[in-house]
């Protein structure tokens, strides 16, 4: 995964229902495959704000790396799933992976 600033992506504006179960199915495998599901440690709704994405429900809070907090999930025109995450000092990061690495399974 790398990051990217926000100005080189373009978001979609809607997902499909698949889209939407890729976002979830990739964050699922992300996490590490959670007994409980990832609705019960990050639940997620769909919106679309500004443009679509699975975004962190309110008041979810889910650590990456200790000092990052998720945001939502996404993909770009070019099927790239994008992560948005807060850092530390609460500036948005967005982190890139390519939908065709996701569906190979090369991101694991």
């Amino acid at each position: 995964m790398k990051t990217v600033s926000v100005h080189k992506l373009a978001f979609k504006k809607h997902l499909s229902m698949i889209e939407q179960f890729s976002i979830k199915d990739f964050l699922f495998k992300w996490v590490g495959r959670p007994p409980e599901g990832l609705d019960d440690i990050l639940p997620l709704e769909y919106t679309e704000s500004v443009f679509a994405k699975m975004e962190a429900k309110q008041g979810t809070s889910f650590l990456i790396n200790e000092d990052e907090h998720f945001r939502y999930a996404t993909i770009t025109e070019d099927n790239q799933i994008v992560i948005g995450i807060l850092d530390s000092t609460e500036e948005l990061q967005h982190r890139i992976l390519s939908l065709d690495e996701v569906l190979a399974g090369k991101h694991l």
